[in-house]
């Protein structure tokens, strides 16, 4: 669809020829905002979508690039149902399959998901399945709850996922027990993204216009790492740099800049990345590298920045080293960890891979 190959893939070289193809494109039936790469090394090219439909019913879609055809395809078995649209998923970080194949989704709650029967050996998917394995529900005190805005799955622990809601809080999960480790009040306003640094440490941004780092061991205090220069200006999401936990990035909204923090030094940005042409959907930093990140927004453009030269000035500010336009607004981007070569990104019904 998005790529383009000039020789029949069952000539010899095909594999040459399929690395030189660098976009692939999937259509969902509808508009796409959810979006997480799989981690398993026994799935390459799995992703999960979903919908971003104004209304109760909403779905998921579990689709996977065929690299022999070059057609990313989904599997009818294993597209569910979801109570309104998930604000994030992510699958698993277990990169070895040493655990079962578990998705998680945000949206009213936590939900975990499991995958099952996707038999390798056998062509026939037709015994593959998804069910809900965990309803998680934070508020004690009613079946009611603060929509949950995002959450992260600890990497270096992941039977912990911390969840962010509109209610102010934070809530971390220990899955495996579907009970809440710790739920503490975060911020002053909604609490719009949360990203893990460590095994006991996260930080979460929120409409107060602050970041903030908390550790596990210490719930009492928060570390403020950063606070937007004007009253009442957002921050919306969050990345922490897993190469390089000194780092993390910023989005405030609706603003074209994205602000890198080094957190040493806070509350003073190390470099605000100034090239978008309006504002800023999303940040991937690189799973592979501790001084690049990935930048997407509603300017249609993911652009790659180099930040090794961080901290010294650059006369007129930075500039990518890397442009790709998409079609429309780009809401989401996600870079693989376990194929750093290949970032995915979505803007409206379309999903699209890129080999970076």
């Amino acid at each position: 669809m998005g790529a383009s190959r000039s020789s029949d893939p069952n000539q010899d070289g095909s594999d040459e020829q399929q690395k030189r193809s660098e976009i692939y494109t999937y259509e969902a039936p509808w508009h796409i905002y959810a979006m997480n790469w799989s981690v398993r090394r026994d799935k390459k090219y799995r992703l999960a979508i979903a919908s971003l439909l104004e209304q109760y019913p909403n779905q998921v879609e579990i689709v996977q690039l065929d690299d022999s055809n070059g057609e990313i395809r989904s599997d009818p078995n294993l597209s569910f149902e979801h109570p309104y649209p998930p604000t994030k998923t992510i699958f698993i970080p277990d990169k070895e399959c040493q655990k079962p194949d578990l998705l998680a989704t945000s949206s009213d709650f936590l939900r975990v998901w499991r995958i099952s029967g996707e038999d390798e050996e056998s062509d026939s998917s037709s015994s593959s399945s998804v069910e809900l394995k965990s309803l998680l529900n934070g508020n004690k005190s009613s079946e009611f709850c603060g929509p949950l805005t995002s959450f992260d799955w600890n990497e270096a622990e992941p039977k912990r996922i911390g969840t962010s809601s509109i209610d102010t809080t934070c809530t971390i999960w220990d899955i495996e027990r579907e009970a809440v480790d710790t739920q503490l009040i975060a911020h002053d306003k909604e609490v719009y993204d949360i990203a893990w640094g460590g095994v006991g440490v996260f930080a979460s941004v929120s409409a107060d216009g602050s970041v903030r780092v908390f550790d596990l061991r210490d719930k009492e205090h928060s570390t403020i790492i950063y606070e937007s220069s004007e009253p009442d200006t957002p921050l919306v999401r969050l990345g922490w740099n897993k190469q390089d936990p000194r780092y993390m990035a910023t989005i405030i909204m609706d603003s074209a800049k994205v602000v890198v923090l080094d957190i040493r030094f806070p509350t003073l940005p190390v470099v605000e990345l100034q090239r978008h042409q309006a504002s800023v959907n999303a940040i991937a930093w690189a799973p592979h590298s501790s001084c690049h990140i990935c930048t997407a927004g509603d300017d249609s453009q993911a652009l790659i920045w180099d930040l090794s030269s961080m901290g010294q000035p650059v006369e007129g500010g930075l500039d990518p080293i890397l442009a790709y336009t998409a079609g429309a607004e780009i809401e989401q981007l996600q870079w693989s960890s376990s194929q750093p070569d290949w970032v995915a990104i979505a803007f409206s019904t379309k999903l699209q891979i890129l080999r970076v």
